[in-house]
């Protein structure tokens, strides 16, 4: 049997013997042909000198593992729709803290400064709903002007922003990401005047359909070439895509077991993010002070003044309280978050147990009539589209592009095949929202209490949902990246 930690040792050998003979000034070669390596008078193929991922600004790696997903504790709903399941997750990086008013004024702002002039629904489309802090029988109206932009509520969580604007955002930030990224290694110079689909975006420039201001370039290697080439995603100098994190790997992170398991073994399942069913900190310092921001009772919001329980009627700023073993801030209480799932209620029943995911929907890249990869559009991006019938048809591991109803809401999942009618590709009766469900395919998984909820709410096992385009005053979110090779830095 193949022995994985003599395989570790054995490739970081490998590797530290490559890096201390390129610096005593000769060639790395390969172990299998003899060739050189990065040496352009064999050919110029290149291999990275810095093979390991570097973690994006904001983010912490959280170490992956196995975990028992679902409830903790009694629904007094008497739902039950997360069915206690053991599932495995693999190591990511995640947000310290949820997307801040701030954080989103930039990304407003530069949308602003490049579509602003000739696409200003860009800027319209993502802008927040600040309409959300509207109750009929309540006094609300100053949050809707100040909780975004005044400077005052800056560091505090963005809400109002639906499941859709934050995945824009999520792209928005990995091409800005990117290009820092470029611009620090000395590849590309900072380009004041991006305007329209002249603007850097990652798949563009991959694509070799952004050029952007060139400060020194890439050496090429490859005797054939011009001496200097753009970036390719091999060299490890661009970063995955930031994203949502996925249910499973949110409710994993939240519960931070890193700092609860002994010799392999969990020492105590946790309730919420910290250990014990109380929600008060028993360090010495603060003995008795909350360690969420949650609704204590009715009409209970933070507490009597001068004695204040959780100090913060609405959502407090985004590095307050305690964070859990993982350094995460506010995983329990302050916002809910968005995650990447599609709801369903029995999707614990259903989905793998090795990253546990609904929602995959497969797509390429758009091609011309020439195979590569097609004009980016208007706004500088480039297109997707689902994969064909056809691209699926030799598959064994999955045979369509959209599999979000796949065991559940789709045509094998049915018993009555005349449910379907017209569309083979999902039941209209399972699912017809507004009559027989409030769930739809446009439903998303919602984690995590907020300022506006109790404490049973606080438990990451709980799961809630909302439709993909709408917000709420108790609803934000953070970003997450998946961990490239070894779930630990060697």
């Amino acid at each position: 049997m193949l022995n994985i930690k003599h395989l570790v040792i054995f490739l970081v050998g490998v590797a530290s013997i490559a890096i201390i003979s390129t610096s005593c000034g000769s060639k790395q070669a390969s172990r299998t042909t003899g060739w050189e390596y990065n040496n352009p008078e064999n050919g110029g193929f290149e291999v990275a000198e810095v093979p390991t991922q570097i973690a994006g600004p904001g983010l912490i790696l959280i170490e992956g593992g196995t975990f028992t997903m679902g409830a903790t504790e009694e629904n007094p709903f008497y739902e039950w729709n997360n069915s206690p399941r053991r599932v495995t997750v693999s190591s990511f990086y995640m947000d310290q803290t949820e997307v801040s008013n701030l954080d989103y004024l930039e990304y407003i702002y530069w949308l602003n400064r490049v579509y602003g002039e000739n696409f200003p629904l860009v800027v319209q489309k993502a802008l927040p709903d600040t309409l959300i802090w509207r109750d009929k029988l309540a006094y609300n109206e100053p949050l809707v002007n100040t909780y975004f932009r005044h400077p005052s509520y800056q560091n505090y969580p963005i809400v109002g922003v639906s499941w859709l604007q934050a995945n824009d955002y999520a792209s928005w930030r990995t091409d800005r990401v990117n290009e820092n990224q470029l611009i620090e290694a000395g590849i590309l110079d900072f380009d004041p005047d991006q305007k329209d689909e002249n603007n850097f975006n990652t798949d563009a420039y991959l694509a070799g359909q952004y050029e952007g201001l060139v400060k020194e370039g890439k050496e090429d290697l490859d005797p054939t070439g011009t001496g200097i080439r753009a970036v390719r995603f091999e060299d490890g100098i661009m970063l995955p895509n930031y994203r949502l994190p996925t249910e499973a790997e949110w409710e994993y992170a939240a519960l931070g077991l890193i700092g609860n398991t002994l010799y392999n073994r969990v020492v105590e399942r946790r309730e919420y993010p910290w250990n014990g069913s109380g929600v008060r900190t028993d360090e010495r310092k603060y003995y008795g002070s909350f360690v969420a921001n949650f609704k204590r009772g009715r009409g209970d919001y933070m507490g009597v003044a001068g004695n204040l329980n959780d100090g913060a009627d609405l959502p407090a700023p985004v590095g307050s309280y305690w964070p859990n073993d993982y350094g995460l801030y506010n995983m329990a209480g302050n916002v809910s978050e968005w995650v990447l799932d599609i709801y369903r209620p029995m999707s614990h029943e259903d989905v793998a147990d090795y990253n546990p995911f609904r929602g995959n929907i497969f797509k390429n890249k758009v091609k011309d009539i020439d195979g590569g990869i097609a004009e980016k559009d208007s706004l500088g991006h480039i297109r997707y589209e689902e994969i064909t019938a056809e691209e699926a048809a030799n598959r064994k591991n999955y045979r369509k592009a959209n599999n979000v109803n796949y065991r559940d809401g789709d045509y094998q999942s049915t018993i009555q095949a005349d449910w379907l009618g017209d569309d083979p590709e999902s039941t209209s009766q399972m699912y017809e929202y507004g009559v027989t469900s409030l769930i739809s395919d446009k439903a998303r998984v919602v984690k995590g209490g907020s300022w506006k909820d109790g404490v049973y709410f606080l438990s990451p096992g709980v799961r809630r949902y909302l439709n993909e385009d709408e917000g709420s005053s108790t609803i934000g979110f953070r970003c997450a990246m998946i961990r490239v090779g070894a779930a630990m830095p060697q």
